[in-house]
Formats: structure tokens, C-alpha cells, sequence
């Protein structure tokens, strides 16, 4: 089955986009997979660097709103992380991001990691 792509607009079509890769990313070279394969690893990383339209607040403001858009809590937060304590400490602005968290959070809530740098009080 053969799927016409478009600009990637949403995180439904993102995940579409990436399950379909996980399917042709070892396609012979110059086969139809292979350039369906080619335009989607274009795709995802133009969608990928506007960030989904990410909007201007804080570091921790921005983790929260991406936590509620893939339904994450912050035992998912920890869990990547491996320490539920500092995570809770971030969360509530009681520490700072660390190079890290910065690192691992930009990965699975698909923020720029020049978004998580911006400089932020603590309570």
C-alpha cells in the first residue's frame, strides 16, 4: 500500500510518519522504499525542528505542556530520568534543570534543547 505524504502538522501525522519509517528504514537503495524512506526522514525533521510550534514560556512551563500533550506524568518524567525526587524538585522550580534532564527530556518530549536553556527563576 502505497501512502501519499504531506507536511507533517500534528503529533498524529508525526507518529504515522515514524511508525512508516520504522518500516522502510533498511530499504534496498533506489527502490520506491528507499526514496519513501528518504522524504520521510525530511519530513520528520523539518516537523521536529519547529518543534510543533512551541510556545514561549519557561523551561518547566514547556515540559508540563508537552508532558499534557503525550499524556505524560511525572513518574514518566523520572522513569527517563531515573530519579523521581529531582524530578519533582524541577517540576516545582525548587532546582534547576540539569545538563542531563535537558538532554533526555528534549529527546522524549521532542523539545529543542535550545528551548529547555533559557534562563528561569527558582522558587
Amino acid at each position: 500500500m502505497k501512502t501519499q505524504w504531506f507536511l507533517i502538522d500534528n503529533d498524529g501525522d508525526y507518529e504515522l510518519a515514524l511508525a512508516r519509517y520504522q518500516e522502510v528504514k533498511d530499504a534496498v537503495k533506489n527502490s520506491d522504499e528507499h526514496k519513501e524512506k528518504l522524504l520521510l526522514v525530511h519530513l520528520i525533521s523539518e516537523f521536529e525542528k519547529i518543534g510543533a510550534n512551541l510556545p514561549e514560556v519557561d523551561p518547566i512551563e514547556l515540559i508540563k505542556i508537552r508532558m499534557n500533550d503525550f499524556g505524560y506524568k511525572s513518574a514518566d518524567l523520572a522513569k527517563e530520568y531515573g530519579d523521581k525526587g529531582t524530578v519533582s524538585k524541577v517540576l516545582n522550580y525548587k532546582q534547576a534543570l540539569s545538563l542531563t534532564m535537558i538532554r533526555k527530556f528534549s529527546r522524549l518530549l521532542r523539545i529543542p534543547v535550545e528551548a529547555l536553556t533559557h534562563e528561569y527563576e527558582l522558587r
